[in-house]
């Protein structure tokens, strides 16, 4: 059985918050607003969990996704040997559309892709207060593999009608660019991906970071 909470509704958030933490630490799903799409989430120190992540989005043997924090201090107890730059970078725009790209420590090695895992701290209200409850979350976009992203609580829904799956509905998202991602694996950090966070505004924060002159 799915549930369905409405976030505009103070009560019924509060009560979704506390029931998607159940759901979150029994290794079970739950849909959740950012600040451009709707994102389907779950524990990531839960095999299981990860696995009905998959099978939910009929995407099994693809890249693990982006573990979202709800604090920048998350950093300093998830990634390892970050380069000068990074802890400055996540202060300047966490909460926001910055992933960045990092080395994992000891207790995320077992959800790296080739030895990196993507880190980021969503701007949306909903997601971070379910954050501050569970601690980091596996998401990813809340749609079937090769299909659209989900702006909506609605189009969410029936994208995973025959799964199980607790929702937060907060009305439709903002859209906009992707995130800006950075790798900061090496000595100097790195844009991988062109997104909302420009060149120019990491250069401002981090003067070294290694970027594609064209955009600035």
């Amino acid at each position: 059985m799915s549930y369905r909470f409405d976030c505009a509704d103070p009560a019924a958030r509060g009560r979704g918050i506390e029931r998607a933490a159940v759901q979150i630490q029994d290794g079970r799903l739950v849909v959740l607003p950012t600040e451009a799409v709707y994102g389907i989430a779950c524990d990531p120190f839960h095999g299981s969990a990860l696995d009905a992540l998959a099978e939910a989005r009929r995407a099994p043997g693809g890249p693990l996704p982006p573990v979202l924090v709800p604090r920048t201090r998350s950093l300093d107890g998830l990634a390892a040997d970050l380069p000068e730059g990074c802890r400055e970078l996540a202060e300047a725009f966490w909460p926001g559309r910055l992933t960045l790209l990092c080395r994992p420590r000891p207790v995320l090695e077992h959800y790296a892709t080739e030895g990196t895992v993507g880190l980021r701290m969503p701007l949306h209200p909903v997601a971070l207060a379910l954050l501050r409850r569970t601690g980091p979350l596996a998401v990813t976009g809340a749609c079937r593999r090769g299909r659209p992203p989900r702006r909506d609580c609605d189009g969410a829904q029936d994208e995973f009608a025959e799964t199980a799956i607790l929702y937060l509905d907060a009305g439709p998202t903002g859209g906009g660019e992707v995130s800006t991602v950075v790798d900061v694996t090496g000595p100097r950090p790195k844009v991988l991906r062109s997104g909302a966070v420009t060149v120019r505004q990491l250069r401002e924060v981090a003067p070294l970071i290694d970027g594609p002159e064209t955009e600035q």
